[in-house]
């Protein structure tokens, strides 16, 4: 292996750190080269470091190279460290590079350098302090540690940038800089120059924006515009004259809907919600919300679509349910299915198919792809140790069980899988076991079973992921669980039941059982499909022009990407596999969990009766989605992103536009004559509009929303900037600007009806409804702008698509959802119990106050009218109340003004 390292290069650093650690374990050559010498061939600017393996082939990102040293020395990689590097590499890096850029290049010193990195240096110092451990993953070093250091390095290296007040970010930086291979490195790349060793490199470097996202920049959009090339200007410009004309006719909606051959066919499935229960906002947002946005996106492109879900209705959870309430297990499930389609109906899920398991359908198809492993040799027979309850007269299945994880030590673990930390385990491996109908502690018993041989098929099942995750958008959980199991080696895995309620078992001496739920839950995809249409195989059987993507939360990986696929493998019947698995984190709820026996968290039927409506729902679990770490909800923080990023911005953009029409023009979009600030703003937006794309195309759900919120942005600083409401009262030349800017402005309220149309269906419809837009224009999106609104079309009624969220009102709600946490006497709202606020919400606030500042320095950077400044300054006021209030802090009395 060579190793390419550049004197001056900040990733040079942590790259050296590692390999230092991975010292012995290959041969490796440093060589240190300038930073301009293009050492990959194949990339058009120069880049170091680069890491050149044995094979040819090259590693030139920092984190995957400092990820390959250490797994040569045996690290195994966890999600907490993978967590981190994420962090990394979107929030800390803009933020230090700016830090780096001010401090190197433009000679700038104290609070100018620290400000970009406080939050992130704070957020170290405060994940270290509440774990207790030295280090960012536990109490070894990991990868996280050394990438981390590297970055900070050239910076905290200076005690002035390293607070004593941040102790514990301060001791975890001694520590790793005390090391010899990061000293090594430090006086490798900075040659006892410290910082200013980096300037020749970052004086070659474009200049960066400090900026926490693409999502919610609020960088003057001059400065975002001027690099944009002349190309991509005249592009954009050209796509936005071709209008309508450039739309493809609108494909008819087929029924059945079916795969066409030489068509991009998505099949997409969310996974299956237990019947049982009612699902609270976790589970939506896990699965059938997230496959629903990635649904709506697909027709949008004209792909040929179909999405599907149904309720898991047979199993121990049923069984349960039914003794629970005094009812057979197939009332059961007809009741809770109806409560299912409704909620989801009420989130405007757009299935193809909402089905069910408990048909005929699910025992024909199971039974035959069980029939087909048994003929194959992949099922084995074994006597399997069971707990029994001697009191109810039978074997308790895994969720009739309840017990101490034996991993954890979790006390509500279940007899399948522990909640806390995901494990699956066997029911006799509880510690103090109960039954969950009696309570008394049952006794262990034999019973014979059978067992899918998950170690004769995990050959096919490697070659398959092999030939399936290269290029694939599984989610880094879904690969890193998958490689967990694998790693741990594959185990035969049982797969029936004694229970009633299930699927029979066709297999002599074996008829008193069932499958276990498991087993076949997943096969229940195929056969609520094959319900729907009885060309059903056309999706499950054309893994050459099916492309499948399957939606969950994160414990539902390994029967996803392992168990089913090995079923399907082992069956030899040229089944659809999943192509792109896409797994989310945990929601909790506020700073705990969902729990609906003590009343806490806000769950499906619920939400109906809160008076927001179902877009605003979908809106802010979208915006929170746990891609990567787990998330929150918040009541405060979802009052905040409505009035703000609803609001304040979307909803005051799209209503402004729409007003100017009316007001100024009669209704009818006015002439526009593109001046060359136009023509870059249209390439700008063209742009973002294929940001969107590209996220989307990836999954990347969160993201993508993000794209929309700064294109409504950078709406409302095009109207703030070029004032219609003045001009329109000028001169001819006036009034004539005051048009091109209205008319630009609608059609970028067009394009947003659009876009957001996958995310807030109903608001879609709405601003659609409001502009007229013509229908072909609604129900395809391009990766262009085009001018669909053009000079003459009249709109229609402009009304505003947003309202207030008020403190009183959310307070209310909160104390309504938080059960046995609910004080007795909250007073007087909102901003005195945010007091008691955790991280979680604190950091909200301080993002909040970030913006709005940004919101602020740009209208008085513009010269806005001065009512409009002192209204967003009240704002970032209260926001800076409501933040001190939540961090305990007194309250300070603004400068120039007297105490009441």
């Amino acid at each position: 292996m060579r190793l390419f390292v550049s004197e001056g290069a900040p990733g040079s650093l942590p790259v050296l750190a590692a390999a230092g650690r991975a010292q012995g374990r290959a041969e490796l050559l440093i060589s240190t080269v300038g930073p301009e010498e293009c050492v990959v061939p194949f990339l058009t600017r120069p880049k170091v470091p680069v890491l050149q393996l044995d094979s040819g082939n090259y590693l030139f990102s920092t984190s995957a190279i400092c990820r390959y040293f250490f797994l040569l020395s045996g690290w195994e990689q966890d999600d907490l460290t993978n967590q981190w590097l994420e962090w990394e590499a979107t929030e800390l890096q803009p933020a230090l590079s700016a830090a780096l850029y001010y401090l190197v290049v433009q000679g700038k010193k104290g609070e100018d350098v620290f400000s970009p990195v406080r939050r992130a240096l704070t957020h170290i110092d405060h994940s270290l302090s509440r774990r207790s451990c030295p280090f960012l993953a536990g109490e070894t070093e990991s990868l996280a540690d050394i990438v981390l250091w590297g970055a900070l390095y050239p910076l905290l290296q200076d005690p002035a940038y390293l607070p004593e007040e941040l102790g514990a970010l301060h001791s975890w930086f001694q520590t790793l800089s005390s090391q010899e291979p990061c000293q090594r490195a430090a006086e490798t790349v900075l040659k006892q120059q410290g910082a200013l060793a980096l300037r020749p490199y970052l004086q070659k470097q474009p200049q960066p924006s400090f900026l926490e996202g693409r999502a919610v920049s609020n960088e003057p959009e001059e400065e975002e515009l001027a690099t944009l090339s002349e190309e991509e200007i005249a592009m954009a410009v050209a796509a936005w004259e071709k209008g309508l004309e450039s739309l493809p006719p609108v494909q008819p909606q087929q029924n059945p809907v079916l795969p066409v051959a030489g068509e991009r066919n998505v099949l997409i499935t969310s996974a299956l919600p237990y019947v049982n229960n009612v699902p609270h906002l976790g589970n939506i947002i896990g699965c059938v919300l997230s496959a629903d946005v990635f649904a709506r996106y697909s027709r949008l492109r004209q792909w040929n679509t179909l999405y599907l879900c149904g309720t898991d209705e047979y199993g121990t959870a049923t069984e349960t349910k039914a003794m629970e309430e005094g009812l057979t297990p197939q009332e059961i499930c007809d009741k809770y299915h109806v409560i299912h389609a409704d909620i989801y109906r009420w989130f405007n899920i757009s299935f193809d198919i909402f089905g069910r398991t408990t048909t005929p359908q699910q025992t024909k198809i199971t039974q035959d792809i069980f029939q087909r492993l048994v003929a194959r040799g992949f099922v084995l027979q074994d006597t399997v140790e069971q707990l029994r309850c001697e009191h109810c007269a039978r074997f308790l299945a895994d969720r009739f069980v309840e017990g101490m994880c034996p991993f954890c030590g979790y006390e509500e673990a279940r007899g399948d899988q522990c909640d806390k930390c995901g494990k699956l385990i066997n029911a006799i491996e509880l510690k103090k076991p109960q039954c969950k109908v009696c309570r008394s502690c049952p006794v262990v018993k034999s019973s014979r079973h059978l067992f899918l041989d998950l170690p004769k098929l995990g050959k096919p099942l490697e070659e398959w992921l092999e030939k399936t995750l290269p290029g694939s958008d599984w989610t880094p959980n879904a690969r890193f669980i998958i490689r967990s199991w694998l790693r741990d080696g594959l185990k035969p895995r049982c797969i029936t039941r004694d229970l009633k309620w299930g699927t029979p078992v066709p297999l002599v001496g074996f008829e008193d059982k069932v499958f276990y739920v498991w087993f076949d839950a997943t096969i229940g995809y195929l056969s609520i499909t094959a319900n729907y249409t009885d060309q059903w195989e056309k999706w499950w059987k054309n893994p050459e022009q099916v492309s499948l993507y399957q939606f969950m939360a994160k414990d539902n990986v390994p029967f996803h990407g392992l168990v089913f696929p090995c079923s399907a493998l082992g069956a030899e019947d040229n089944y659809t596999l999943v192509s792109h698995l896409i797994a989310t984190e945990y929601l909790n709820y506020e700073d705990g969990k969902f729990s609906k026996s003590r009343g806490v968290g806000v769950f499906g039927d619920m939400a109906q009766d809160t008076g927001i409506p179902a877009d605003i729902w979908r809106f802010y679990l979208l915006y929170i989605r746990p891609e990567g770490q787990d998330s929150a909800f918040s009541w405060t923080d979802m009052l905040l992103k409505n009035n703000s990023e609803l609001l304040n911005n979307l909803g005051n953009f799209i209503n402004r536009a729409g007003m100017f029409v009316s007001k100024f023009f009669g209704g009818f979009v006015p002439e526009m004559v593109l001046t060359s600030d136009d023509r870059r703003l249209l390439a700008h937006v063209t742009l973002e509009l294929q940001h969107y794309h590209q996220l989307l195309e990836k999954v990347r759900i969160r993201d993508a929303l993000r794209s929309i919120l700064t294109i409504s942005r950078h709406g409302n600083q095009y109207i703030q900037v070029n004032e219609p409401w003045k001009r329109i009262k000028g001169s001819e030349a006036d009034r004539q600007r005051a048009g091109t800017v209205t008319g630009l402005a609608v059609n970028i309220a067009a394009l947003l009806s659009i876009m957001l149309q996958p995310y807030m269906p109903t608001v879609s419809a709405t601003i659609q409804a409001q502009l007229q837009l013509p229908p072909p224009a609604c129900s395809i999106l391009l990766t262009n702008f085009l001018c669909t609104l053009p000079a003459g079309h009249q709109i229609g009624t402009v009304s505003p698509l947003f309202q207030k969220l008020e403190n009183d009102q959310i307070e209310s709600l909160r104390q309504r959802f938080s059960g046995g946490q609910a004080k007795a006497s909250p007073k007087p709202a909102a901003v005195e119990t945010m007091t008691t606020a955790g991280p979680q919400q604190i950091q909200v606030l301080m993002d909040e106050v970030t913006k709005q500042g940004n919101i602020v320095r740009e209208l008085k950077a513009q010269k806005a009218d001065k009512n409009q400044v002192a209204a967003e300054v009240a704002k970032l006021l209260d926001l800076k109340k409501q933040l001190a209030l939540a961090e305990g802090k007194p309250l300070e009395t603004p400068k120039g003004k007297k105490k009441k």
